[in-house]
């Protein structure tokens, strides 16, 4: 997970909520919340509220996010038996909707 996010195109990790947060952001703005204090850890990451609501049902895994609003945000469980392939694709997502929602002039050119 962190390394996934840590490739991405002008991606920026930060810790302003202490070491035990790896925060993901691209031009400022957090795309994933990744904690470290407990193995293996969940993370939170910004959805599409229709594809938030779907995953939330299909999943036990994937709740509100935590500390975020819950409608744009889900958290994940990165200890569940969940696919690799969605988890990472969640990742890649939320990064993409935070790349589309910046000012055209603040967007990474391979983004």
């Amino acid at each position: 997970m962190l390394e996934q996010c840590g490739e991405l195109v002008a991606a920026e990790l930060t810790y302003p909520f202490g070491h035990d947060t790896a925060v993901f952001k691209v031009a400022g703005k957090m795309f994933a919340l990744v904690s470290l204090g407990d193995t293996p850890g969940q993370a939170t990451l910004k959805c599409d509220p229709k594809e938030a609501t779907a995953l939330r049902d299909a999943y036990d895994a994937i709740t509100p996010g935590y500390h975020m609003n819950k409608r744009h945000w889900v958290t994940v469980d990165l200890g569940a038996a969940l696919p690799a392939d969605l988890v990472a694709e969640l990742v890649r997502s939320s990064y993409e909707l935070v790349v589309a929602s910046l000012p055209a002039k603040l967007r990474p050119v391979s983004a």
